[in-house]
C-alpha cells in the first residue's frame, strides 16, 4: 500500500528548476544515445523495446527514500537548486526518473511484500526458457522439438503493414475490360421468346438483362437434358431433332437480373395494394407477377384476396378464374356472376367453362336472364342454337335490341320471303338511315328472282336515304356492290353501281374518274362491278373506241363469249369507222369457229371502211387461212385496183407462189415495180430519209435503187451524202469499198477501218480486198473475224466457206461448217432470201450454206470483173 505523502492528491508540486538548471538539463540531446534508444518512442513510432533490449529489472527498488538521487549520495536537495550534468541516465525511465524522486513517501509492510511478490516471478521467467531448453536438450528428443510450432508474428511489423494500405475507386477501363470478357450480352433475337420480356416485367426501367447468364443456365438445362434422355444401355440418344430445339427455345430461364426484377415489383405491388387494396389493377399486376415468376398458388392467393377486396370488378373474377384449376375455376366464375350479374364477360367465359352445347346455351339464357340488352349473349347463344331455335332467339333479340343492325339481317336471312319483308320494313322503321337494310331487300328480291325490282328497290333506297338527310358516301357503296358481288348477288352489284357511281362527280372528270374505278375493281378482282362501270361509262360516252376497248377486253378475259359479241356489237354499232373494233370483233367470231359470222363482219365493214387495207387483208386471211384460194386472190385483185400499197401486192404474190405459179408471182411483181417504178421509190425514200437522216439502210436502199436503173453518178452522190450523215455506219462503208474503183479500194478500205474497224460487213468487205489481191492468208483471218463478231449473219459464212472450199483443205470445210451449223445464223440479205424459199423451208443448215455459197454468184467471185 503506497505512503499518504505518495498518494495524497493534495501534496503540493515540486518547485520548478531555474532558468539556468534547464539550459543544463537538455545537453543531454548532444551526447551518444543509450543502447536500443528509439527517437520518438513515446509519440507513437513503429519502433518497441523489449526486455530482452534493456534485461531484468532486478537492480532497482520499486521506490526510494526522499532525497535519494540514486547513487545513495543524498544528492537529492541539491537537485531541487541545480542539476548534475554529470549523473548517470537513467537507462530504464529516461529523464524522467526523477518525476516522483521527490514525493516522500514510506515503505510499509505491504509495499516490501508486493515487491517480493514481483521479483519472485521476474526470477521465474527469466529461468523458464532456459530450463525447457535444457530439458529438451537432455530428453534428445530432437524431432519432437523441431516439431513445435513457430510463434505467429505478432510484431508491429503487420500493424504498421495494415496502416499503409489504401483503398480507392476502381477505373472505368477496368470495370469495362471486365464487363467484357464476361459477355454481357444484351442484345435479343427476335425470334425468341426472351425478346418479349418487356410483356413480363411491368416495370420499363429496370436493369438490362445479363443474357449470359441466361446462356450459361441454357447450357446447363440443355446438357442436363441430353444426358436424361440418352439411352444408358446402348447410348443411342431418344432426342427429338426436330421439336427438340424449338422447345428449348420455348424454355423460361430466370437470371439473376430477372430475379432482381421480380423482387422490385413484388416490393412495389405490394405497396400498391396495402396502400389501396381497392384499387383492381394491383391486385391483378401482383398475381401477374406471381404467375410469371412461377409462384401459382401465391398468385390464386393474391387474387382471391382481391376478390374479396375488389368483389365488383370483372377483371379480376376473369383473373381469377384463369388462374384458378378446371375444377375450381366454375366456382369461381359463379361467386363472381353473383357479386355482378350484369357483366357480360363473366356470363361468357361461364359459357366457355361449358363442354356441351346444351349447358353453354343454358348459361347464356341465365345470363340474358340479366342482361337482356346483350348483343354479344344474343349472338352467343344464336350460334349454338339450331335454325328453328336461331330464328325464335333473334325474334326476342330484335325486340329486345330493335337498333341492332345484325340481329335484324340475321332475322331476315332465316325467315322466308314474305316474313323477310316484314322482318325489314320493321328494320327499317327502327333504323331509317340504315342503307345495308335496302342493300338486303334488293338482295332478297334478287334470290326469289324478282329481278326488275332489284334496280326499283336501289333507286328507291337512294331517294329515301337522300331524303331523310343522309349523304351518299360513292366509295362505301361501292365497296357494298362488290360485297354484294362477292356474295352472288350481281344484279344487286350492278344496280348499285348503276345508281351511285355518279353521284359527287364533276362532267368534267366523268370519265377518268370512272374508268380509275373500274380499274382498281378488276385489280381486286371484282370482275362483275368492273364491267357495270364500264356499262355505266358507255352509256355516257357511247364513242369513246379507247373505252369499248378496254371493256371488251374485260370481257374476253373475265366474261362469256355472248357478253363479249354483245359488247361488241354495240361497239361497232356506235363506233362504225373504228376498224380496229372490226377486225376484234370478226377475228373472235374466227377464232369461235363461226366463219360465216366473221365474213359477215368483214362485208358489213367494207360498207364503212372500203379504203381501209387492214379490212381486206383480215378477209384476204380469213379466206387464205379456210382454203378458199380463190376467193382471196378475187380480193386481192379488188384490194389492188383500189390503190393497194406494197403490203397487198405482195400478198398477191406470195398466194400466187404457194399456188405454185411462179410466171403469175414474177408478172405481179414486175407490175407492181411497174406500176410504183423508180419515181415511185424515189419519193418514198427521200420522204423516209427525211424523217430518218441517221437510218443506213434508207441510205443504202436509195443507192440500190439508183444503181438498178443504172444510174451509177447519182449512186455515188447519195452514197457520198449517207457517209456524211451515218459516218460510222458499217454497210454504207462496205457498199462504198465495192463500188469505188480497183485502184482506190484499198484507200476506201483504210478511211474504212478508222471509222468503223468493228463493223463485221467492214471486215467481210476488206477480206474480199485480200482475196482480190490473192492474200489468202490475211483473207482468212480477216473473215474469221467477221464471223466471230457477227456469227448471226449467214452471208459471212456463205462467204467463208466459199473462201475455204477454194483455198483451203477438207479439215477447214469441216471445221467452217460446224461453227455455222453451231451459231445457228438467222440474218442476212441472201441468207434469208434462201431460208424463206418455200422449197427450203425443211432444210438443215449445213444445206442452206451451200445453197448460199451458189447463190454467191458471179458478183461475191473475186475473179469478177470490177464494177
Amino acid at each position: 500500500m503506497a505512503s499518504p505523502t505518495a498518494t495524497t492528491p493534495s501534496a503540493p508540486p515540486p518547485p520548478p528548476p531555474p532558468p539556468a538548471a534547464c539550459a543544463a538539463r537538455y545537453d543531454f540531446l548532444n551526447s551518444k544515445p543509450p543502447p536500443n534508444y528509439v527517437a520518438r518512442l513515446g509519440r507513437g513510432a513503429a519502433g518497441f523495446t523489449t526486455r530482452s533490449d534493456i534485461g531484468p529489472a532486478m537492480g532497482r527498488g520499486r521506490g526510494k527514500p526522499p532525497g535519494d538521487d540514486g547513487d545513495g549520495d543524498g544528492g537529492g536537495d541539491e537537485e531541487e537548486k541545480g542539476y548534475d550534468e554529470n549523473q548517470k541516465f537513467d537507462e530504464f525511465e529516461g529523464n524522467d526518473a526523477g518525476l516522483f524522486s521527490n514525493a516522500g513517501h514510506d515503505d510499509d509492510d505491504d509495499d516490501r511484500e508486493a515487491d517480493a511478490v514481483w521479483e519472485g516471478i521476474d526470477r521465474r521467467m527469466d529461468s523458464a526458457p532456459q530450463g525447457l531448453a535444457r530439458g529438451a536438450a537432455e530428453a534428445g528428443d530432437r524431432e519432437e522439438w523441431e516439431s513445435i510450432p513457430e510463434i505467429g508474428d505478432y510484431s508491429l511489423r503487420r500493424n504498421k503493414k495494415r496502416r499503409f494500405e489504401s483503398f480507392v475507386p476502381v477505373p472505368d477501363t477496368l470495370l469495362e475490360k471486365a464487363r467484357q470478357e464476361q459477355g454481357h450480352v444484351t442484345a435479343l433475337d427476335p425470334k425468341s421468346r426472351a425478346a418479349a420480356a418487356g410483356a413480363e416485367t411491368p416495370w420499363a426501367q429496370t436493369p438490362v438483362t445479363d443474357l449470359t447468364a441466361v446462356g450459361e443456365g441454357r447450357g446447363t438445362v440443355l446438357s442436363l437434358k441430353l444426358d436424361r434422355l440418352s439411352d444408358s444401355v446402348s447410348g443411342v440418344t431418344i432426342v427429338d431433332p426436330r421439336g427438340y430445339l424449338t422447345n428449348l427455345k420455348s424454355m423460361k430461364i430466370t437470371s439473376d437480373a430477372e430475379i432482381s426484377d421480380i423482387k422490385k415489383a413484388r416490393l412495389l405491388l405490394k405497396s400498391v395494394i396495402q396502400t389501396n387494396p381497392k384499387h383492381p389493377p394491383g391486385w391483378i399486376a401482383a398475381a401477374r407477377l406471381e404467375e410469371v415468376a412461377g409462384k401459382l398458388q401465391v398468385a390464386q392467393q393474391l387474387i382471391q384476396r382481391g376478390c374479396e377486396e375488389c368483389p365488383t370488378n370483372e377483371d379480376v373474377w376473369l383473373k381469377a378464374c384463369r388462374l384458378a384449376s378446371p375444377d375450381e375455376a366454375k366456382a369461381v366464375i359463379a361467386r363472381g356472376v353473383k357479386e355482378i350479374p350484369n357483366s357480360v364477360k363473366l356470363w361468357l367465359q361461364a359459357a366457355k367453362l361449358e363442354t356441351s352445347d346444351l349447358n353453354k346455351s343454358r348459361v347464356l339464357r341465365k345470363g340474358l336472364e340479366h342482361i337482356p340488352d346483350s348483343v354479344r349473349l344474343w349472338k352467343s347463344v344464336v350460334e349454338l342454337a339450331n335454325e328453328e331455335d336461331a330464328r325464335l332467339l333473334l325474334h326476342r333479340a330484335v325486340e329486345c335490341c330493335p337498333f341492332h343492325l345484325e340481329l335484324w339481317l340475321a332475322l331476315a336471312r332465316l325467315e322466308t320471303y314474305d316474313q323477310a319483308k316484314k322482318v325489314l320494313n320493321k328494320a327499317k322503321e327502327k333504323l331509317p338511315k340504315e342503307p345495308a337494310i335496302w342493300i338486303m331487300a334488293a338482295k332478297l328480291e334478287e334470290a326469289n328472282g324478282n329481278t326488275e325490282s332489284v334496280n326499283e328497290v336501289i333507286e328507291r333506297s337512294i331517294k329515301t336515304l337522300q331524303g331523310k338527310g343522309l349523304g351518299i358516301d360513292r366509295e362505301a357503296w361501292l365497296k357494298e356492290a362488290e360485297a354484294a358481288e362477292h356474295a352472288g348477288s350481281v344484279m344487286t352489284c350492278q344496280a348499285i353501281v348503276k345508281n351511285t357511281i355518279g353521284v359527287g362527280v364533276d362532267d368534267e372528270d366523268r370519265k377518268r374518274t370512272w374508268v380509275a374505278d373500274a380499274e382498281e375493281c378488276k385489280k381486286r378482282g371484282s370482275v362483275e362491278t368492273a364491267p357495270a362501270i364500264y356499262a355505266h361509262v358507255l352509256s355516257v360516252f357511247k364513242f369513246k373506241k379507247s373505252i369499248w376497248l378496254k371493256a371488251a377486253q374485260l370481257e374476253k378475259r373475265h366474261g362469256t363469249e355472248e357478253s363479249l359479241y354483245i359488247l361488241l356489237s354495240k361497239a361497232t354499232t356506235y363506233n362504225r369507222h373504228a376498224e380496229v373494233l372490226w377486225l376484234m370483233y370478226a377475228k373472235e367470231k374466227w377464232l369461235a369457229g363461226d366463219v360465216p359470222a366473221a365474213q359477215t363482219i368483214l362485208q358489213e365493214a367494207y360498207a364503212y371502211l372500203p379504203n381501209s387495207e387492214e379490212i381486206w387483208l383480215a378477209a384476204f386471211k380469213l379466206e387464205f387461212e379456210n382454203n378458199e384460194p380463190e376467193r382471196a386472190r378475187i380480193l386481192l385483185s379488188k384490194a389492188r385496183e383500189r390503190g393497194g400499197t406494197e403490203r397487198v401486192w405482195m400478198k398477191s404474190a406470195i398466194v400466187e407462189r404457194e399456188l405454185g405459179n411462179v410466171d403469175e408471182e414474177r408478172k405481179l411483181l414486175e407490175e407492181e415495180e411497174k406500176i410504183n417504178g423508180l419515181r415511185k421509190s424515189r419519193a418514198v425514200l427521200t420522204m423516209a430519209r427525211k424523217k430518218n437522216p441517221a437510218t443506213p439502210e434508207l441510205w443504202l436502199a436509195a443507192v440500190r435503187a439508183e444503181l438498178r436503173h443504172r444510174n451509177k453518178k447519182e449512186a455515188d452522190a447519195l452514197l457520198a451524202k449517207a457517209l456524211q450523215e451515218c459516218p460510222t455506219s458499217g454497210i454504207l462503208w462496205a457498199a462504198a469499198i465495192e463500188m469505188v474503183p480497183r485502184p482506190q479500194r484499198k484507200a476506201k478500205s483504210s478511211d474504212a477501218i478508222k471509222r468503223c474497224d468493228h463493223d463485221p460487213h467492214v471486215i467481210a468487205a476488206v477480206a474480199k480486198l485480200f482475196w482480190h489481191d490473192r492474200k489468202f492468208d490475211k483473207a482468212r483471218s480477216w473473215l474469221n473475224r467477221a464471223v466471230t463478231l457477227a456469227p448471226d449473219i449467214g452471208d459471212f459464212w456463205a462467204l467463208y466457206y466459199k473462201f475455204e472450199l477454194q483455198h483451203g483443205n477438207a479439215d477447214t470445210h469441216k471445221d467452217v461448217v460446224q461453227r455455222c451449223v453451231a451459231s445457228e445464223p438467222k440474218h442476212g440479205e441472201r441468207w434469208q432470201a434462201i431460208a424463206k424459199a418455200v422449197e427450203n423451208s425443211h432444210l438443215s443448215i449445213e444445206a442452206l450454206l451451200k445453197k448460199a455459197v451458189v447463190a454467191l454468184g458471179q458478183d461475191e467471185n473475186p475473179n469478177a470483173v470490177d464494177p
